[in-house]
């Protein structure tokens, strides 16, 4: 206890400067020459109270209630001996910032008040104890407690920003954990197939072989650079790059390609989330659709941005296996960062319409062209001078 601290950091030094109102104490012996046991008396009280007073610091509630009740103790000992008794009222009801709930703290700083001014006139006591107890005692009691709730509030502020900055984080490293998996997964899939082409071709086409060998050095250049631009936070992939990218990756897979673009303004936001959804449609046809055709279309439907990706897969018994996986997962949560939703169906061996789809706007989930391997829909309302 002696080590410290006697007091919160946060209250600073104002503390120890309150206890010089002892020093009220001192005004009776102008006049009367004190004797040596009330002296000592002074110095043991004086003694006794600092640990009740410092501990008030700390404690709240009902564990303040023997505090208080010692100090008021106190200031009922001294009150027929020394009017500056009154100095232990004015601290008990400075104490009070401790009650959390304001309506006792009030009714507490009332009782105490009260109390002395009962007991001084129960002993006459002068007014030079009763108008300081009263006129100084009442508003250190409501400016404690004011200053008192005004500073949890404060620090229950402080908490929910430190948690609010907490969930920031955690939802910045979700977002890292996606790009990394789109594109980490797509492209890493592509140099797979690269590779084990070139291993084929390594001894029947080695001018071949060593194209594939160029075009796995290329990529795998490329993708360390988005990867840097993805934790930078710059990156900026455009959907007809990625389109590009896409048909490149299934060529490599004998897959063809026929995509049907809309010419449309596309805000940022959405073309982002339209080219990393792309990107895990084709690592999921890769990996696991064993297709030979996919189809792309991308149309502005009544406001509404709709991709559809299909192929002609028959490899995947079952959705159950995607949908455990981050990528779905996270082409999920970025659709839904747009305030829509995915879903997915499984029907004789194909995947049918995934749709995403704003608050309010017609149902969109039917099946549209027959079965399909994978199609997505994302729509977002139009935003001021563009349209999604």
């Amino acid at each position: 206890m002696l080590a410290g601290p006697w007091v919160p950091p946060a209250a600073g030094k104002a503390p120890y400067l309150w206890l010089l109102s002892l020093s009220s104490f001192a005004w009776k012996y102008f006049y009367l020459r004190p004797s040596v046991r009330e002296l000592a008396m002074l110095a043991l009280t004086t003694i006794v109270f600092a640990p009740i007073y410092f501990s008030s610091f700390w404690l709240r509630d009902r564990r303040l209630v023997p505090v208080l009740l010692a100090t008021f103790a106190l200031g009922l000992v001294w009150a027929p001996f020394n009017f500056g008794a009154c100095t232990f009222f004015i601290f008990a009801s400075g104490m009070c910032a401790g009650i959390e709930n304001r309506r006792y703290a009030y009714g507490t700083i009332a009782l105490i008040l009260c109390g002395a001014a009962l007991i001084a006139l129960s002993v006459d006591l002068p007014l030079s104890f009763l108008v300081p107890t009263l006129a100084i005692g009442t508003p250190v009691g409501i400016a404690s407690v004011m200053d008192a709730t005004l500073k949890r509030k404060q620090w229950q502020l402080l908490r929910k920003q430190e948690e609010v900055e907490h969930l920031a984080r955690i939802a910045e490293r979700e977002r890292i954990s996606r790009d990394m998996h789109d594109l980490l997964g797509h492209t890493l899939s592509l140099i797979t197939l690269k590779a084990e082409l070139a291993g084929r071709l390594l001894d029947r086409d080695v001018e071949a072989s060593r194209r594939e060998l160029n075009d796995i050095e290329t990529h795998a250049r490329k993708a360390l650079a988005e990867v840097r631009s993805a934790v930078s936070g710059y990156r900026q992939t455009g959907f007809a790059h990625e389109l590009a990218q896409a048909r490149a990756a299934l060529a490599a897979a004998n897959v063809t390609l026929d995509a049907q673009v809309q010419a449309f303004t596309l805000p940022a936001t959405a073309e982002s989330v339209l080219s990393l959804s792309l990107r895990e449609a084709v690592t999921n046809i890769l990996r696991h659709a064993d297709a030979r055709h996919c189809e792309v279309s991308v149309t502005l439907q009544d406001g509404v941005l709709v991709c559809q990706i299909r192929d002609d897969g028959k490899k995947l018994g079952s959705l159950q296996a995607l949908e455990q996986g981050n990528g779905l997962r996270g082409m999920q949560e970025r659709v839904a960062s747009l305030g829509g939703s995915c879903a997915w169906k499984w029907r004789a061996g194909s995947r049918s319409n995934c749709a995403c789809q704003r608050e309010g706007s017609h149902d969109s989930r039917t099946d549209r062209g027959g079965p399909v391997a994978g199609a997505w829909r994302a729509c977002r309302t139009a935003q001021a001078g563009s349209r999604p």
